[in-house]
């Protein structure tokens, strides 16, 4: 199954206000990505629609956020239900620092429907680091029923290597790389690719292929998610480490 785990919309204060959930899902769609997943900067809150056009358009939807540790890492928190990420979500905000938001220096950070209309703004930055250490980002993710993806590992920002100059071992279901093979050590780790999309233009750059049974993708499709353990379990059969 084509996936995708890695997108941002118009809630993150740096992607572009074209990038509504809907423009996500209709660009997914038409590349023939099969399942996806919204992780906004330290927010769900563009997610609800999110998950009204994935059923619309038949694509499984996994929902979640790119949360920024203490030590100014990217990982990615997942989650195989709405409202397992919303309940992650609500957490997540008592670890934001006040920091108001000036979206005229900082970008918009606007929450929408599935008809692009504006529906709120998020009043706090959501670019700043978490008050949580990468060491607690996965179980305190794993309490809520998610799993924990360090996001773009060998890129020169915002990554386990440009903070700590090494990949750190940790309760990882994959590590998400720029390019592949990685020009880092990955510890074994399985690999994946994510878009990281922030534009329009970026949506499906850098999906991967996850393997599963054709039966299963079936089934996957039929019920529109992707239980965490099947996903964990999927990862684990990346040939690429």
């Amino acid at each position: 199954m084509l996936a995708d785990l890695h997108n941002h919309s118009c809630l993150s204060p740096c992607g572009s206000l074209d990038l509504s959930p809907r423009v996500l899902v209709e660009r997914a769609a038409l590349c023939g990505i099969e399942i996806l997943a919204l992780t906004d900067h330290n927010t769900v809150a563009n997610n609800p629609a999110f998950a009204r056009l994935c059923y619309r358009y038949g694509i499984v939807p996994l929902f979640g956020m790119e949360a920024t540790t203490r030590e100014e890492v990217h990982v990615l928190c997942l989650f195989d239900t709405l409202e397992k990420a919303l309940t992650f979500g609500e957490r997540i905000a008592k670890l934001l620092p006040p920091f108001l938001h000036d979206p005229e220096r900082m970008g918009d950070q606007v929450i929408v429907n599935e008809n692009d209309e504006i529906e709120g703004v998020i009043d706090i930055y959501l670019g700043s680091a978490l008050d949580v250490g990468l060491d607690e980002i996965g179980p305190l993710a794993e309490s809520y029923g998610g799993l924990v993806i360090p996001a773009h590992v060998d890129r020169p920002a915002f990554s386990m290597t440009s903070q700590l100059g090494f990949v750190s071992p940790g309760p990882w279901a994959a590590l998400e790389c720029i390019r592949l093979p990685p020009s880092v050590d990955t510890l074994g780790y399985p690999l994946i690719t994510g878009s990281d999309a922030h534009y329009p233009e970026h949506v499906g750059r850098r999906s991967f292929h996850l393997p599963v049974s054709a039966d299963l993708a079936e089934q996957v499709k039929k019920d529109g998610k992707m239980d965490m353990g099947l996903l964990q379990a999927a990862l684990r059969l990346r040939d690429i480490k």
